[in-house]
């Protein structure tokens, strides 16, 4: 017996032959072996470039309170007595060889919000740039600036918080590149019916980096000093950058060790396009996006769901199953134990956009695919920008109410993106986004 759901989803909007992302009546094409292949090494080598990425751009918000003088921001740091203690403060001895600065809340504020500044700039050129020249250097030399400023993280902390503040903004215009790029090689190099297998374990790094770097950092705090979490991180970004130029390439015509094989199976899949392809709450939402990208492609290579029915159910599924639990965390009092499992469950689910709007760009528009994102991932930065502003203005006493409010506001922003996302999403391929570039068109 078929599944009704099934039978839906063959039929929301489109062709009931539609075999999305193929054209109908397009050959589909023999997949090439997974292991030890291009696509995958490249899925892997990207997955630890994103790793790094967000090391980079965390590790400076757990140095930063070895860095400050604790006695600067004793009275800053008094919270609201409407929830007891859930744990008693435990004196610890630890390294303190690290120089201390005197600086107050309002000034760390500004020192770890500078990385935004500098990275929503570059996120528009950095898609368009992508598009032109490709996106292995781009994101390798964007990963590699970074790693080298954060090596000098300590000097410029030395030379005072306006130094600090560039630096950190410029290592912001460096990691600005780096998802457009990416999301421009993916447009050559991912077969329609892996590309959200693809783009989940590259883009799951992000998560895994924030995972292990802030306990990591902790950790090298505690036994060494705060200088040697830069050190550690920018020689491991580097690092990574001599793999990235010596194993990666643009294209996979440009590639000295692809097989014939897998060549032609990822050209052939794009051919038959003729355009269609152009901690805790962290570890949950990097597991989620990895099964999430096995579960939606699935869908559609086995199960003929539509492109746009996928994108539509996961972008539901990762925007109003975390509005749900960001609601229900406001209501649980001082319940501790809950409040992190909602808010784990909440991040989690959010995973499942990874294989919703997030692969879009992809669906609609491959050839622009890198531009798009830089447009949408400039305006995503904004919340990082703004939200901490907005949520410190909203809970000046630091009450539960208070606290309500503000996940009132982020679930509604949820909710209000997945309906828009819902009715005027759309899967195949646009007009305007036909050309040869990348070898979508004939």
């Amino acid at each position: 017996m078929r599944s009704p759901v099934r039978d839906l989803a063959r039929n929301d909007g489109e062709e009931s032959t539609d075999r999305t992302p193929l054209l109908p009546g397009a050959p589909r094409a023999e997949a090439a072996p997974v292991w030890c292949s291009a696509r995958y090494n490249l899925a892997i080598l990207a997955f630890f470039g994103f790793f790094i990425v967000y090391a980079l751009r965390v590790n400076l918000s757990v140095a930063l309170v070895d860095m400050v003088d604790s006695n600067t921001t004793l009275e800053d740091n008094r919270t609201s007595k409407a929830c007891p203690e859930h744990s008693a403060p435990i004196k610890v001895h630890h390294n303190q060889t690290g120089k201390k600065y005197q600086w107050d809340a309002e000034t760390q504020g500004w020192i770890l919000g500078s990385f935004f500044y500098g990275y929503i700039i570059t996120q528009i050129p950095g898609g368009y740039v992508a598009s032109k020249i490709g996106g292995k250097m781009l994101l390798g030399f964007g990963i590699l600036g970074t790693a080298v400023l954060t090596l000098f993280t300590p000097i410029a902390a030395d030379l005072g918080v306006g130094p600090l503040i560039v630096l950190r903004a410029l290592e912001g215009l460096g990691e600005g590149v780096t998802f457009p790029a990416m999301h421009a090689m993916w447009s050559s190099w991912a077969p329609p019916l892996e590309r959200s297998k693809l783009l989940s374990i590259s883009y799951a790094g992000a998560q895994l980096g924030t995972v292990i770097s802030l306990p990591l950092s902790g950790i090298i705090c505690y036994y060494m000093n705060w200088t040697y979490v830069f050190y550690f991180f920018g020689t491991i970004g580097i690092f990574w950058f001599l793999l990235w130029i010596w194993l990666v390439s643009d294209t996979p015509q440009k590639h000295k060790r692809i097989s014939h094989y897998e060549k032609e199976y990822i050209l052939s899949s794009l051919r038959n396009q003729n355009g269609l392809l152009s901690s805790l709450p962290y570890l949950g939402s990097w597991l989620c996006m990895i099964l999430s990208g096995q579960a939606a492609d699935n869908l559609r290579a086995k199960w003929n769901f539509s492109t746009l029915c996928v994108r539509r159910i996961f972008s539901l599924i990762g925007m109003i199953g975390p509005a749900v639990f960001l609601v229900a965390a406001g209501f649980i009092g001082c319940d501790y134990s809950l409040a992190v499992a909602f808010l784990t469950i909440s991040t989690t689910l959010g995973g499942f956009c990874s294989s919703g709007f997030s692969i879009n760009h992809l669906d609609i528009a491959p050839s622009y695919a890198g531009i798009l994102l830089g447009i949408t991932n400039t305006f995503a930065t904004i919340p990082g920008m703004v939200g901490p502003v907005i949520a410190k203005s909203l809970t000046p006493d630091n009450t539960v109410g208070e606290w309500q409010t503000v996940f009132y506001i982020a679930a509604a922003i949820n909710v209000f993106g997945a309906i828009f996302f819902t009715l005027f999403a759309k899967g195949e391929v646009q007009n305007w986004a036909l050309n040869d570039h990348h070898g979508h068109r004939h």
